[in-house]
């Protein structure tokens, strides 16, 4: 990307990256890979499933069967993201809960870390690549922390070495370099910088998302103000899968991107990603594992598109959290299959 070095050409260039682009590349592959261009079976994890909805929208000739594991889209017309993190922020906080609850003792060490971000030259401590670390880049952490089988553990373990031992009486409290180099590898944007420029766009049909995460958060500021919780001795409260305009100033890797991300979330004529007659006139049979706790693909949304894709089968279970296709991919795989196959039953 940063062969582009004007930020409208690298814009509309990006425009080509979202789902019903997917299709198309999808479409192009199966026409001359599968054996007589024959309907080949899709699976699709989390946004993975936002394409195999697409998929379904304009181009269901070219599937047999389609399999969602934690990725239903809300398909409404504009932009969904709004509705989206609304839903969201209620699941994250849940999330927050649950974490506190299994770790108590977190409570004040991240209290403690949030104060000395806040108090720190800068407003934040220099990271390994070149960025800045801050009390809102720390919240950050509740992407990969809060939302898969064994984030909590993860997050936790990492708290526990947040500080460099005081060998020497007296010696100033620092970060550990082992807490800081985790944090970015949690959250690296060097190899996935798509990831967070991308983002909201998955939402827009027709309608900009003019930074819809950084908008919904402001009315839930009481709650996530980092430094304001932690001098009131409240728990911090991480973030979920959000990305947010200040991003891009903190984190080094996507400084390069600002200004065409910034274009992006103002950008307005979005082509549709779904076709709502389509999906309710389906024939192609889809199997989707919806999971009760999703805190990425919110649950009550899920259940609003499943409503108008006709024939899809949804197994609704919390045996799992959004990561079930890495946690028991045979299982989750097989109990799809069986769907579809006639070997699970209809009740």
């Amino acid at each position: 990307m940063q062969q582009i070095k004007s930020a409208q050409k690298l814009a509309d260039y990006l425009t080509h990256f979202r789902a019903d682009s997917i299709v198309n590349d999808a479409e192009f592959i199966r026409v001359r890979l599968v054996p007589e261009a024959r309907p080949w079976t899709v699976l699709g994890q989390s946004y993975g499933g936002f394409c195999g909805v697409t998929y379904l929208s304009f181009a269901p000739q070219g599937l047999k069967q389609v399999l969602l594991t934690g990725g239903i889209p809300p398909i409404g017309d504009g932009c969904t993201a709004d509705s989206v993190y609304r839903a969201c922020f209620e699941q994250i906080i849940h999330q927050n809960e649950k974490y506190y609850e299994r770790f108590p003792q977190d409570i004040e060490i991240v209290q403690d870390i949030v104060t000395f971000l806040a108090e720190s030259e800068g407003g934040g401590v220099p990271l390994p690549s070149g960025g800045i670390l801050t009390p809102r880049g720390l919240q950050f952490l509740g992407l990969s922390g809060l939302g898969s089988s064994s984030g909590f553990e993860r997050l936790h373990y990492m708290f526990e070495r947040a500080w460099d031992p005081i060998l020497i009486p007296g010696a100033p409290k620092q970060i550990s370099s082992y807490f800081l180099n985790t944090y970015e590898n949690w959250v690296s944007f060097d190899t996935n910088p798509l990831y967070a420029i991308l983002h909201e766009t998955i939402y827009c049909q027709g309608a900009s998302s003019r930074w819809s995460a950084h908008r919904v958060r402001a009315d839930h500021e009481s709650k996530f103000d980092a430094i304001k919780a932690a001098k009131e001795g409240r728990p911090v409260l991480f973030t979920g899968e959000m990305i947010f305009p200040w991003m891009f100033d903190e984190v080094k890797a996507l400084r390069p991107f600002k200004e065409a991300t910034q274009l992006l979330a103002e950008k307005e004529d979005w082509p549709p990603l779904y076709d709502v007659t389509a999906l309710k006139n389906n024939k192609v049979p889809v199997a989707a594992a919806v999971y009760y706790e999703d805190m990425y693909v919110n649950f009550k949304l899920v259940k609003e598109t499943a409503s108008q894709i006709a024939g899809i089968r949804l197994w609704i279970t919390n045996e799992y959290m959004h990561s079930g296709l890495r946690d028991g991919g045979g299982q989750v795989f097989d109990h799809l299959m069986g769907m579809l196959n006639g070997k699970k039953p209809l009740f």
